[in-house]
């Protein structure tokens, strides 16, 4: 199976022509009876193989993170050592030069891309954490802690562009973003201590610019023919988490069952992030939001009676209607983009490749 990045890469090596690329498109695009924009494809597995090696990835990642807690040089006298990050980084990557830069593995790249940034993190937060005595004085004010963990987040996100201008992995970018906006919110409790307790707000600003950023990759491959659109993807999928978890949070929607105006209202805004993922041809935010409407409309069938159906019924009813617009996505989606602005319309992802090309 060959992804939109493999295609493009065959054609910026010379290795296919554009022609043929999009003959190959519209080829593929035609056996599915539907856009191939609209699929939002990415590449996960290539093979078994990909399993086989991520498996044999992860072992070793852990024996280097277990080994490198056996060097206490520079270790609080209890805790983690900070070479388990430093080790586990640099193994990621020297792995990476191989099965990332050379193989072009999906899954093991993700997985390696994942354990460097977390490795450089807890290695400079634990790092950090020594140096400014933490392990000797354990009520440090929250200014305090905000402060490791920006500079800890802030070196790691210079790693993770590293990263990215060496290897190129999709998901880098948004490992970055995740990091940047680790650093911006650590700042900001730092400066604002008592801004703590509105973390969730600051959640969902972090995650409203990083789905600002998403649509800015989004924007600049319309057609979704180039690697771009795979970063768009994996913003997206950071994005969605960060914007729906606080709206739904702040509405009460963790404290116990939902009263039937509040369950009303988490339907009707997940019907409105519906139209806004049919827009956008983006699909998680949809995804992220299933968990809370799913509880919601369990609670209202509750509340008019039916208490041991609530939860048969509910996922009746949703996975019914979400297979319905999977079904009919391409014609949904046109009719959506048909009520916006011509010019907001033309910054949106194409809804007929074929015609665009």
């Amino acid at each position: 199976m060959y992804s939109e990045s493999d295609i493009d890469g065959a054609v910026e090596a010379g290795a296919l022509s554009r022609e043929a690329a999009t003959a190959l498109r519209a080829h593929v695009a035609g056996q599915r009876a539907m856009p191939a924009v609209d699929e939002e494809s990415f590449r996960l597995l290539t093979g078994f193989n990909d399993i086989f090696v991520s498996i044999a990835a992860v072992l070793m990642l852990v024996a280097t993170g277990w080994i490198g807690n056996m060097i206490r040089l520079l270790a609080p006298e209890h805790g983690p050592s900070p070479f388990i990050g430093f080790a586990v980084a640099a193994t990621a990557w020297g792995l990476a030069e191989y099965f990332t830069r050379e193989r072009r593995m999906a899954l093991p790249s993700i997985i390696l891309l994942l354990a460097y940034a977390g490795g450089l993190f807890l290695g400079f937060a634990v790092l950090i954490g020594v140096t400014f005595g933490l392990e000797h004085d354990h009520e440090q004010n929250e200014r305090v802690l905000a402060m490791i963990v920006a500079a800890a987040a802030a070196l790691t996100a210079g790693g993770v562009w590293l990263h990215w201008r060496r290897f190129m992995v999709p998901i880098t970018v948004a490992a970055g973003a995740a990091t940047l906006a680790g650093v911006l919110m650590a700042l900001v409790v730092a400066a604002v201590p008592t801004i703590g307790g509105h973390i969730l707000k600051l959640l969902l600003v972090a995650g409203l610019g990083v789905f600002s950023l998403a649509m800015w990759w989004d924007m600049s491959d319309r057609t979704r023919t180039t690697r771009r659109s795979d970063v768009a993807f994996w913003l997206h999928l950071l994005a969605a988490p960060m914007i729906v978890h606080p709206i739904f949070a702040m509405m009460g929607m963790l404290e116990g069952t939902a009263a039937p105006a509040q369950a009303s209202f988490v339907i009707l805004i997940y019907i409105a992030l519906g139209f806004v993922a049919l827009a956008i041809d983006r699909r998680a935010l949809m995804v992220s939001a299933l968990v809370y409407v799913l509880y919601a409309l369990s609670s209202l069938i509750e509340q008019s009676g039916a208490v041991d159906l609530s939860f048969g019924l509910t996922a009746l009813i949703i996975g019914s209607a979400l297979l319905l617009l999977s079904a009919f996505w391409t014609v949904a989606r046109r009719h959506v983009v048909g009520l916006l602005p011509d010019d907001l319309a033309l910054r949106l992802p194409v809804i007929d490749r074929l015609q665009a090309a």
